[in-house]
């Protein structure tokens, strides 16, 4: 048996998390065992021994996925077996990717995949809260490069406590649910919902956050010592240092002027800085032509990625030196703003949204319950009542392509804007809701884009909004050498590239919604991050106010394309009714008032929503399902069918499974003879319930509702028998002739006392 090595985290609670390494996938460079509880996550790291030809960035690849025997259940579909991965398992190898990629060292260009795998599954054990710290372990072990080892935890506030790694239903009372990727040292990645939240608040969330990962972090040095790692040699880049400084002595000033030019349109700006380097590279090879002791080849490459250096170091000395911005912005300036609602007549509520050169046409479909997204993963089954999708097709950024299927990126700036609205929806609101995110231009933050077109489409939709919600995305540049940084608000995507921090966050007027995080620097302070979030604020709270002068309120109505759906409470024994035997009742209402009608049990109550194509069918449902749960009242009028005649009267459905008897003699103030001579199966007639019998059996009148004739005089009964002598007692014998032995009793000389005497 092979002896494996395990190390023990314990964080604070009695909740332990052990790391085992040695036992599993040893042909692997790394390769770990992470468990919580009955959570288990396998994780391993396998990197090339040499970089590609022409690699000059890090080509890392992370991949999470859910076995579905994790849970003791099969897989959907007909292959029974483990396909694509879900947006969920993408989401959470984005979180894994984004904290290790920027700790691979800078010069390190093999090709390297991390893999982590659910193998046991504990509803009470979130696995993706497992995910960073697995994957961090098993590099920590392996002989791959690595700067520090990370982890990932997730925080929540349950009833003004911070928790972290919550269970799932401790995680559905949360106000604040983030995801904290750090090394000891440094925040790296944070990402999460609020529900409108302070940034104090959420400043504290990251910091308990750090606590524990702190912890994390330690163990896994223990147990790369134990394992006596020992990183391996590489040597992936060749470098010049002479023409490094000749470049940037070179060409430095020129980048500095063509920055200092603030350049607004993107593609103009990025031909600029372009022309510089296509120029000089042009001059360089013509002017050492003649000189084959050169590789002119490999000096051109090392020239283009110099430049990029030079290129980024000019942008970041003009903020920080000049306080100028590449488009001649203020650190704090918003791009100009403008867009438009009802864009879209065939759609149920649209927007134009465009912010400087980042533009998202969203759209917003309302369904019904026939609509909702069934998820079946390993780690939840159930319904999404809101869908966000987001699209990033190549032309937004002048790329001559077409789209190839979805992509990552697609499924995560979406996810971000979705926990960003999702709050905002009313409880109560009764429609399945999509809404498609469409961008049309791409220089800055098309998630936070998607965010107010999204906030203006659902408005124009008449979705009365809890409150509106806007976003921002902001960036950082800081000098090593110094105490001087910039916080840059409305980041243009070159500031991205190129800054220090990139950070996104959306909220309401009363606070933040959802945030993403990605810190490239150390030594962060968090009077920076402070100052950064604030700066935020104030950004928010302005795009905001130029949403509102755009649509002000939300539509008063649906437009006339919106299904019709309300929802209606009814007692849980009346779901049977409705139904009907065979689900009768149900589809002959649908069939009739051209509706869907969907009805679920929860909470003791049946829920029936009603959805119709116009108002006058939803009411026409409403109105046939009211009576069918509805008790008959004496005294009320009812419309009724007729369903059956006999000799004496015709049965009247008064109400869905609820017949009445209209006597021949209720029928009419005439005489009848036959009820046929005044009703036929299938009329429609008008009755009053005269009164209900103890058996529940209903006695109606058609005639009280009719005028009395003229002259009218009440027939005397010919049936009535003259008074009895004895009394009524008819000789001692009851009505059908039968004696009456009470009347007997004293004959018989057993008389007995009243009951009430008796012992």
């Amino acid at each position: 048996m092979n002896q494996a090595i395990i190390k023990t985290i314990d964080l604070g609670d009695g909740r332990p998390i052990t790391i085992e390494t040695g036992r599993l996938a040893k042909q692997a460079d790394g390769a770990v065992v992470v468990k919580m509880g009955n959570t288990m996550l396998l994780a391993t790291v396998v990197s090339a021994k040499d970089a590609k030809e022409d690699v000059d960035f890090m080509p890392v690849s992370v991949d999470y996925r859910e076995k579905f025997s994790a849970a003791g259940r099969f897989p959907g579909g007909f292959l029974k077996r483990e396909a694509r991965p879900s947006d969920d398992e993408i989401l959470v190898a984005r979180l894994v990717d984004r904290a290790l990629r920027p700790l691979f060292p800078a010069d390190y260009h093999a090709e390297t995949a991390v893999m982590i795998s659910l193998i046991s599954y504990d509803e009470n054990v979130m696995a993706d809260s497992l995910a960073g710290l697995a994957a961090s372990a098993a590099i920590a072990v392996s002989d791959v490069p690595f700067e520090a080892p990370i982890s990932e935890v997730r925080v929540a506030r349950v009833a003004g406590e911070m928790i972290v790694n919550p269970s799932s239903a401790q995680l559905a009372e949360a106000d604040i649910d983030i995801m904290v990727g750090a090394t000891y040292d440094n925040i790296m990645m944070v990402e999460g919902e609020m529900d409108e939240v302070s940034e104090e608040e959420m400043l504290e969330a990251i910091k308990v956050a750090h606590d524990a990962i702190k912890v994390h972090c330690k163990v896994q040095e223990e147990l790369a010592a134990e394992v006596g790692v020992v990183k391996r040699e590489y040597c992936h880049e060749v470098n010049n240092e002479e023409l490094r400084e000749k470049v940037h002595a070179d060409l430095f000033p020129a980048c500095y002027d063509i920055a200092k030019q603030q350049i607004k349109d993107k593609q103009l700006r990025i031909e600029s800085f372009g022309k510089i380097v296509d120029e000089y590279v042009e001059a360089y090879l013509e002017a050492n032509a003649e000189n084959e002791e050169m590789d002119l080849v490999q000096d051109e490459k090392l020239i283009r990625r110099y430049y990029h250096k030079v290129e980024g170091e000019a942008m970041r000395r003009m903020i920080l030196d000049e306080g100028i911005r590449l488009d001649g912005r203020k650190t704090n300036e918003i791009r100009p703003i403008w867009g438009e609602t009802d864009y879209l007549p065939g759609a149920h509520g649209s927007a134009i949204f465009t912010r400087g050169e980042t533009q998202s046409l969203s759209s917003i479909t309302l369904g019904t319950k026939m609509d909702i997204k069934k998820v079946d993963n390993v780690t939840f089954q159930g319904t999404e009542n809101f869908l966000l999708h987001y699209n990033f097709p190549p032309f937004c950024v002048g790329d001559p392509k077409t789209p190839r299927g979805l992509g990552r990126r697609e499924i995560g700036h979406g996810n971000l804007a979705f926990r960003a609205l999702k709050r905002m929806i009313p409880q109560d609101f009764p429609y399945v809701t999509r809404v498609v995110s469409d961008i049309l231009e791409s220089n800055g933050s098309s998630s936070m884009a998607t965010v107010c077109a999204g906030t203006m489409c659902m408005m124009d939709a008449g979705m009365k909004m809890k409150r509106p919600v806007s976003g921002i995305a902001m960036g950082l540049i800081t000098d090593k050498d110094s105490d001087k940084f910039a916080v840059l608000s409305d980041i243009l995507g070159d500031e991205d590239h190129l800054g220090d921090m990139d950070f996104k966050v959306t909220g309401t007027e009363k606070g933040i919604t959802a945030t993403q995080m990605d810190i490239k620097v150390d030594g962060l302070s968090y009077e920076v991050l402070t100052q950064a979030l604030h700066q935020a604020k104030e950004g928010r709270e302005h795009i905001l106010g130029r949403i509102l002068d755009i649509i002000p309120e939300p539509r008063a109505d649906y437009k006339p394309n919106v299904p019709r759906v309300e929802t209606i409470q009814i007692p849980k024994d009346m779901i049977g009714p409705i139904i009907g035997p065979g689900g009768k009742n149900i589809q002959q209402m649908q069939e009739e008032t051209n509706t869907v009608i969907v009805i679920e049990e929860r909470d003791d109550f049946g829920w029936v929503e009603i959805s119709g194509i116009n108002k006058e069918a939803l009411e026409a449902a409403k109105e046939r399902v009211k009576r069918i749960i509805a008790l008959p009242e004496k005294g009320e009028l009812y419309k009724g069918k007729v369903k059956n005649i006999t000799t004496f009267g015709a049965f009247i459905e008064i109400m869905p499974g609820k017949e009445g008897l209209l006597h021949i003699s209720e029928i009419t103030w005439e005489r009848l003879t036959n009820v046929e001579d005044a009703l036929k199966v299938g009329d429609e007639v008008e009755v009053k319930l005269l009164d209900i019998d103890r058996d529940g059996k209903l006695k109606l009148s058609r005639k009280v509702l009719l005028p009395k004739p003229e002259g009218y005089v009440e027939r005397e009964r010919t049936d009535r028998r003259p008074p009895r002598r004895d009394g009524g007692r008819d000789g001692g014998r009851d009505g059908r002739g039968n004696r009456d032995n009470r009347d007997n009793r004293d004959r018989r000389g057993d008389r007995r006392p009243p009951r009430e005497n008796r012992d």
